[in-house]
Formats: structure tokens, C-alpha cells, sequence
């Protein structure tokens, strides 16, 4: 059957033959269409259902109209200028209407906005252009607002310090739409965190996607003070404040996906910096099974979740995936059978049929506090946000001793300076040595891209050093090599990556790791014992993985590090 016609179907009907909105948008639109007037695409975005992204194309498709990306924009001020010149009107007013313009080599004037189809803007442009045929396209407001920076006076003016002002600019639609469609962008990106840094004279948008920052946006600094003050109101900030740094909490749509932000916001010399870190509530990818885990290291791991007591620990850096393997044992753990509690700061992702505790360190709520209250709540299984502190680790070994699994995490960078970083925060040894019954430590490596990703060969050292593996775990390497480069494509977005896995070093304590804790042992002696029972490093795991073709051995180098003197391993 052939497809019906883009241009005699609403812009909602084809947002949702494509899955790219529900049912319940067009409602949710439809409903503030009606009373507060307005194009039904702009409204999308402003309620956080799709991104302009995403919208774009799509509008495009229906009008019959190009889409330029910035590389189509022209990247001469002079050609802006002279085109503005020509018009008669004021720069200001291409700044407020957001329309980009310039005269083709053809003689045409090309007019680029994010809604091209608007009759004023097309009525006025048309008038001051009598004697030039106008060709109009698509932009997303990101490039056109960079082109427009390119033609901006120096000064970038004072900052607006009161505030009924800045609550006044907040609420403002175009200030609504802009933070709105920074949070679907980045949810479309696979982002996890947005960060908000504003200079002298503008201000970047950045993106953490699959570990890395990626430059999004920069926008002119006059814009700043009125996207900090929005994230502030709708975090329940105090947007008067810009001395002292803060923390909000906003619970939005974006892209169609509900999410929870934690929000930072820290004074800056420029201004103060502002990081998102964005939490879907609904999580599909709490699964053991496909985070990463070698047969060997998933077998143990499930082993020791299901134990009727002891602590299990998972290491790492911020950022490491750290939580999520924690939500994930959480998860297979949670037959209905066992009382699970956990006490975090905060509450990233909420889990049914989970008793789930925030602490509030700002009127006494701390770990410690909270987890003497969950002890008389009859726990078998105990979830630790993280262990900060010497009350906070006495009260888990204590815990583990009296019959509860406990779960946590520490910063340390390997499996074995565990053990020491419980020591030094003056835990007994013989305590550590029995309470302990694991820890694993670990880091996220970005995936190749399948799209365009390269067969190639590694080095000797690489080749080396996988063999010596494949000696210890022979059962790990089963068919041939896979070995591969990052190239960078489209899909991929010129990186040469696309999500990421988790690499894994799995430490048991064993009765002889445990006489060592208990003898103070150096963690040189310890690693000699731990590899003597099938001990594998992070980079080693790392290895496994490039040779298999899902990641690359640069990639295994960029988040291990080398090992001393430069080696491999």
C-alpha cells in the first residue's frame, strides 16, 4: 500500500506514524495548544516530548522545505551583514526573530529560520526585499543563533541582578523552549549529563555522551543569566543566590522519556556552572547479564549476591557504572522472598517491591543514622549508597557479622586498595578480613561503532599479552581474533563509538587474601596471592574485549592507563 502524502498530514500524525511521539502528547499539545494558542511543533518541544532535532525533519518533509545544517550556513559574517544592510531593518531584529539571511551567488536572499512558514516573518522579509526572489529553509535555532553571534557588538552588557526580572526572563516561552529542548537533544544523544559553562563572552553547552564531552552549543552570554535562572526555578533552587553553590532536583519529560535531573549549580569567576545529570526512571538495562561480565566473573558475581551474609563492594572512580551494577544485583537478587533496603544520597532510580532510603545530611539524616534505623526493619539484604566514612563502615561490618548481604561502594582504584582504604579509615583488620567477601572493581569502555568500525591488526605487545591471558582463562577466547579500530560515520556521529560495556576485575576473598588483610600485607603481596586463584586485571578484561571486536585497545589504554615504565601489562 503507498505511503500517504507528508503534506496532507498534520504535523502530529506524522510525528506519530514515525514513533517519534504517543498518543498521549497529542493530547497533552492539543490541551496547550487550545489555551495558550501557538505552533503545534513548538509546543512539542516546550513540553519536553521530541527535540527540535528530531521535529525538524520531519516539519522539512511535510513543507517540502530543506534543512541546512550549519556547514550550509554561511560561515562570512560580512554575508550576513551585507544581506541585513540591504534589508534596512535593525541586526536587533534578526536576533529577535531568529531568522538567518544572505544573498546567494544566484542573487536569491536565503532565509533560514526554525519556522520559515510564519507569515509575519515572511510579509516583512518580502517587503524589504522587493526586487530579490526569497528562498526559504529549515535551521535548527542552534545554528542560526551562532551565525547571528558571528554579526553581535563586543559588549555583552551587565548582568541582571534583580530578581523579579530574572523569575520575569524564566517563564519566558522562548527560555521555556530552549532548556526544554537542551533536555530532549540530550536524552535523543544517549547523554547522561549537560553542562552549562559560561565564559566572557558566551556561554557552551556541552554533552557527556558514552564518557566524553562533546561540544553541542554556544550560545551569546547574554542568554546565560536567563537558562541558569530557568533550570534554577524548575529545580526549586534560589535563583537570587549566585555566591554559594546548590543542588536542585527536576522530575520532566524529555524526548518522550520521564527522567529525574539531579542538578549542580557552583559559582564560577565567569558565572556559575551548571551540570545535569539525567536519570530515566524507567531503567531497561538493569541486566547482569548485558553489562559486560565474562562468563567466570558473572557466575561469581551471582554467587555472591544470593549469600546469606558478608559484604560485597564494587570500586571505582565517579562515573564508573558503579550504582548500576548494584541496581542490576538488586534486581536478580529481588525474588519477593527477601526484605531488600537500601540508603542512598540520592535516590537515583526507584525499584519495586525495594524499601528505598534518602538521606538528608542537612537536618541529620546521614548513612549512619539511617542505617541503625533499617537494622530493627528486619533486612536480609542491605544497599549502601557508598561507604564514606568509619561510623558508616562499622555499622556494615557490623551488619554482615549479624546475618544481613550488604551491598556498596567505595572510590579506590582497583579490587585490592579496597582493603586498604577500609583500614585507614581505622576498620580492625580482622574485621575487614571477615566482614569482606568481595569486591569488585570496574570501569565503562566505549563500544565500536558496527556501523564503521575497522578490522586491524594490534601491535606484538597487544598480541603478546593477550596470549599470556588466554594461557590463565583459555575458555574466554573461543573462534578467531576480532581485533578492530574506531573510523567515525554518521551514525556514530564522527566517534567511532556508540554506547559502552563494562570491564571487570573480581576479587574473592579467599582464607588466604583474608590472612593477608589480617597481617597488613602490601597490596604487591596481596596481588601475588590474588593471581595465583585466577585473578584478571581491568586491562586484562579490557583485552578480552578488544580481542573479541567490541572495543579497542586504544580505548582499553585510554581508561586503564599504562601499566609502569609503559608496559601493556
Amino acid at each position: 500500500m503507498e505511503a500517504s502524502n507528508p503534506a496532507t498530514q498534520p504535523i502530529g500524525a506524522l510525528l506519530l506514524q514515525r514513533a517519534l511521539i504517543n498518543a498521549k502528547d497529542i493530547d497533552k499539545a492539543l490541551a496547550f495548544q487550545q489555551k495558550f494558542k501557538g505552533r503545534f511543533g513548538a509546543i512539542l518541544v516546550r513540553i519536553g516530548a521530541i527535540s527540535e532535532d528530531a521535529l525538524l525533519p520531519v516539519l522539512a518533509e511535510q513543507l517540502n522545505l530543506s534543512l541546512l545544517d550549519n556547514r550550509e550556513l554561511p560561515a562570512q559574517p560580512e554575508m550576513i551583514l551585507n544581506a541585513i544592510r540591504m534589508s534596512g531593518l535593525a541586526p536587533a531584529w534578526f536576533q529577535d526573530q531568529r531568522v538567518l539571511v544572505w544573498e546567494g551567488a544566484d542573487g536569491i536572499i536565503r532565509c533560514a529560520s526554525r519556522n520559515p512558514i510564519d507569515s509575519n516573518l515572511q510579509e516583512t522579509l518580502s517587503s524589504v526585499y522587493p526586487s530579490h526572489k526569497l528562498s526559504w529553509s529549515f535551521a535548527r535555532t542552534q545554528d542560526v543563533e551562532n551565525s547571528l553571534k558571528l554579526i553581535q557588538p563586543g559588549s555583552h552588557g551587565e548582568s541582571h541582578d534583580e530578581i523579579a526580572h530574572l523569575r520575569e526572563l524564566a517563564e519566558e516561552a522562548p527560555v521555556v523552549e530552549l532548556v526544554n529542548n537542551l533536555l530532549s537533544q540530550a536524552t535523543d544523544d544517549g547523554a547522561s549529563d549537560i553542562h552549562l559553562e559560561p565564559e566572557e563572552r558566551a556561554f557552551t553547552v556541552r554533552y557527556r555522551i558514552d564518557g566524553v564531552l562533546h561540544t553541542r552549543m554556544t550560545l551569546p552570554r547574554e542568554r546565560f543569566d536567563a537558562v541558569a535562572s530557568r533550570i534554577k526555578l524548575i529545580s526549586g533552587m534560589d535563583i537570587a543566590e549566585r555566591r554559594l553553590p546548590q543542588d536542585g532536583r527536576i522530575s520532566t519529560r524529555a524526548s518522550g522519556i520521564e527522567m529525574d535531573i539531579r542538578v549542580s549549580c557552583v559559582p564560577g569567576v565567569n558565572g556559575e556552572s551548571i551540570v545535569m545529570r539525567l536519570l530515566p526512571k524507567e531503567r531497561t538495562d538493569l541486566d547482569l547479564n548485558s553489562m559486560g561480565m565474562e562468563s567466570d566473573h558473572l557466575q561469581q558475581f551471582t554467587r555472591w549476591i544470593n549469600e546469606p551474609h558478608g559484604i560485597l563492594l564494587v570500586t571505582g572512580p565517579t562515573g564508573s557504572g558503579k550504582s548500576t551494577t548494584l541496581y542490576a544485583a538488586l534486581d536478580k537478587a529481588n525474588n519477593r522472598a527477601r526484605k531488600i533496603i537500601t540508603v542512598e544520597d540520592p535516590v537515583e532510580y526507584k525499584m519495586s517491591g525495594i524499601t528505598q532510603i534518602q538521606t538528608q545530611s542537612d537536618i541529620g539524616y546521614t548513612f549512619s543514622r539511617a542505617l541503625r534505623a533499617i537494622l530493627r526493619q528486619d533486612p536480609d539484604i542491605i544497599m549502601i549508597g557508598e561507604i564514606r566514612d568509619l561510623e558508616t563502615a562499622e555499622i556494615a561490618v557490623q551488619s554482615a557479622l549479624t546475618g544481613h548481604m550488604v551491598l556498596s561502594t567505595l572510590h579506590t582504584n582497583d579490587s585490592l586498595s579496597a582493603f586498604t582504604r577500609l583500614l585507614d579509615m581505622g576498620v580492625e583488620p580482622f574485621l575487614v578480613a571477615s566482614a569482606v567477601r568481595a569486591v569488585q572493581a570496574q570501569r565503562l569502555v566505549r563500544k565500536l561503532c558496527d556501523k564503521c568500525a575497522i578490522p586491524a591488526a594490534p601491535s606484538q605487545s597487544f598480541t603478546e599479552a593477550t596470549e599470556r591471558i588466554k594461557v590463565r582463562a583459555p575458555h574466554l577466547f573461543q573462534g578467531k581474533p576480532g581485533w578492530r579500530v574506531a573510523k567515525g560515520c554518521q551514525d556514530c556521529r564522527g566517534s567511532g563509538y556508540r554506547g559502552r560495556l563494562g570491564i571487570y576485575e573480581f576479587l574473592e576473598v579467599t582464607p588466604h587474601i583474608q590472612e593477608a588483610v589480617m597481617r597488613h600485607e602490601p597490596i604487591a603481596e596481596m596481588l601475588k596471592i590474588a593471581q595465583q586463584q585466577g585473578y584478571r586485571n581491568l586491562r586484562e578484561d579490557g583485552l578480552i574485549k578488544a580481542w573479541r571486536g567490541h572495543t579497542s585497545t586504544d580505548e582499553v589504554l585510554r581508561v586503564t592507563g599504562m601499566g609502569e615504565g609503559g608496559e601493556i601489562l
